[in-house]
């Protein structure tokens, strides 16, 4: 039998090593719950560090980035700050911010777009009527000029007629901009007359210096006229308005491989190379055009080119720099835009710059004296027209507003044979004739009206003409005084 003193003893050593296991587990358990209790602090803290990461993010992209991102498609110049957190790029919190960014820059694209659009129409518009309105008063003007025969009184006229035309000038680019079409249709006319026609929309048009090179008779086609006349004149005002008042803007028209091309060249200051690739890409019509990309007040003169270039399918190009210290810009006229007209039918405008080639031709011995070969003297005809004189070319939106019909191209004021030629300046003007040197001269039957160009070209020759036939004697004597009977006007 087992004693008792034995049973005690296992029972006491049973009950030890129970409170031993039960002793272990329970520290086992504290074990864990401390491990848990640090885990969930440690996650508590990160949860807590990458919310505040978060509206750190977001608060930087609310303060900085987005503003940053909305100037920026207006100044594209401009960078757009990366986020606040050097590793948040690459995690879902910087994909989803860069996509709000990507969103915001659509959104607030496509309302610039409609705004915009809704400001051109409006623009659009109002030069409608402001167009219609000088033309009412061009009309006006040019009646007057055909009624009245008095020269001070046609210089006047001449004068407003001139300020008319830039404003006409200013109204038409806006339209063009806006998206208008160029407000006239004219006939085929000579590329030389479409240049001098452009020329004559400026205030400083006496300080440009054509020079033509071209075959005499070359020619626009009809729709290409009034683009290219609206270029010219743009590139020309950019010129004349960087370069000093004392200097000259030279314009060539030279025959390329692919058509005809109009060099400006201007002694102003240049464009740095921002500058000139950010015209180039005006000019080209590559991009849309945005009124609140022009600046303020919109300079539109270079998107209006780009406009034009684009819809008649010209070609403009700034990326050289001129010989004379400024810029150079280069209009090419592709060949399915040029035509030929007979110069001898219908020649170009008085006032144009003839053609170098024509005068080689006219230098050439053309009939025989005595047995030699005389060569015929050239008539004269200057590179640029005399003071006080604006080339005639054609006028910058002249003719009849668009609810009126007939062409008015300026190559119509060429003067018919008899009449006065305002080319020949050397003195008082001239009569031609075309029969033989050795016949009398006999004046030609003019008709009872003249057209308002004819009446404006004879009177600007019989101003300039009076004028320089007086030069003389205010020198060299005083002028009698002039008695109540005298006739005629005063020079």
């Amino acid at each position: 039998m087992i004693e008792l003193p034995e049973l005690v003893a296992g029972g006491l050593a049973a009950g030890t090593l129970t409170a031993l296991a039960l002793g272990g587990s329970l520290l086992r358990s504290r074990r864990q719950k401390a491990a848990l209790r640090a885990e969930v602090t440690e996650l508590r803290a990160r949860l807590e560090g990458t919310e505040g990461a978060f509206v750190t993010e977001v608060e930087h992209l609310a303060a900085r980035r987005m503003p940053a991102a909305a100037a920026q498609l207006a100044h594209p110049h401009l960078r757009v700050p990366g986020p606040a957190g050097q590793h948040t790029p690459g995690t879902p919190t910087g994909i989803a911010l860069e996509y709000v960014l990507t969103a915001l820059r659509e959104e607030l694209t496509a309302q610039r777009t409609r705004i915009d659009a809704a400001a051109q129409a409006g623009l659009r518009g109002a030069t409608r009527e402001i167009q219609a309105a000088l033309y009412r008063l061009q009309d006006a003007l040019r009646g007057l000029q055909q009624r009245y025969d008095d020269p001070e009184l046609a210089q006047t006229l001449f004068a407003l007629d001139h300020e008319n035309e830039q404003s006409l000038r200013r109204a038409q680019v806006a339209a063009v901009v806006c998206g208008a079409w160029v407000g006239l249709a004219r006939e085929e006319s000579h590329v030389v007359d479409a240049v001098t026609g452009g020329q004559a929309r400026l205030s400083g048009y006496h300080r440009v210096r054509v020079n033509n090179h071209l075959e005499p008779g070359t020619a626009l086609v009809s729709h290409a006229v009034e683009p290219v006349a609206i270029i010219v004149a743009e590139l020309l005002d950019n010129a004349l308005r960087h370069s000093a008042p004392d200097t000259d803007v030279v314009v060539d028209l030279e025959h390329v491989h692919h058509g005809v091309c109009v060099t400006v060249d201007d002694a102003g200051l240049g464009m740095t190379q921002d500058e000139r690739a950010r015209v180039q890409r005006l000019v080209a019509g590559s991009d849309p055009i945005l009124l609140t990309d022009l600046g303020d007040p919109p300079r539109m003169g270079l998107a209006a080119i780009g406009r034009l270039t684009r819809q008649f399918d010209l070609n403009v190009d700034v990326s050289s720099p001129s010989p004379y210290g400024g810029v150079r810009a280069v209009l090419r006229v592709d060949s399915h835009l040029l035509g030929r007209i007979d110069p001898g039918e219908r020649p170009p405008s008085a006032s144009a710059p003839r053609s170098t080639r024509e005068r080689a031709v006219r230098r050439e011995p053309v009939r025989e004296a005595a047995g030699r070969a005389t060569p015929v003297p050239e008539a004269p005809g200057p590179e640029t027209p005399a003071p006080g004189i604006m080339p005639t070319g054609f006028p910058a939106v002249a003719g009849p507003a668009p609810d009126r019909a007939g062409p008015t191209a300026e190559h119509e004021r060429t003067p018919a044979p008899g009449r006065e030629d305002p080319g020949d300046l050397a003195g008082l003007p001239q009569r031609r004739r075309r029969t033989p040197a050795a016949a009398p001269a006999v004046p030609q039957p003019q008709p009872a009206a003249r057209r308002p160009e004819e009446a404006a070209a004879a009177l600007a020759a019989l101003q300039y003409g009076t004028a320089a036939a007086r030069a003389p004697k205010r020198a060299s004597a005083p002028e009698p005084q002039r008695t109540d009977d005298e006739g005629g006007a005063a020079g």
